[in-house]
Parts: structure tokens; C-alpha cells; sequence
């Protein structure tokens, strides 16, 4: 991990195209800007995590799983005795 200190109105490049922008300090928080090619992903870190664990959530089949299933499809036909 590379840390810098930088001050309001200094500016960190990342490769070619994004510019990451101090704008100010505030309490123990600092307000950045930054500027990407639009096919950059920009995302908080704590969003993609909620969002991973509530896909995975969403994929657990709880305990009545099956039976639920079964109550939503059609009854199976019986062969006719013969």
C-alpha cells in the first residue's frame, strides 16, 4: 500500500487516466474527487460488500426450501394402470 499525505487542491494520477483529487479535510474525514474514463468502475467498498452478502444471503435455500418448490409446481401425472 502506497500513503501519501496530500493537501486540498493536490492531485494523485493512477496510471493514464484517473485523477484523484484532495478537496478538503473535514474532522477526521477528507472529501476527494475523482476522475476516470467512464468505463471505470467506481464503487465505496463498504457497497460492494453489502452487496455481496446479500446476494449470498439470497442464495441460501433455508430449510423449507424443497418443499416450497414442490407447492409450486403442477402434480404429477400418474401412469394409467392397464
Amino acid at each position: 500500500m502506497l500513503v501519501l499525505t496530500r493537501k486540498p487542491g493536490e492531485q494523485i494520477m493512477i496510471g493514464d487516466g484517473i485523477v484523484i483529487t484532495v478537496l478538503e479535510g473535514r474532522g477526521d474525514g477528507v472529501r476527494i474527487g475523482i476522475e476516470a474514463p467512464r468505463g471505470v468502475p467506481i464503487q465505496r467498498r463498504e457497497v460492494i460488500e453489502a452487496i455481496a452478502a446479500a446476494n449470498l444471503a439470497a442464495a441460501e435455500a433455508g430449510p423449507d426450501a424443497e418443499e416450497a418448490l414442490r407447492g409450486l409446481m403442477p402434480p404429477r401425472a400418474t401412469p394409467a394402470e392397464g
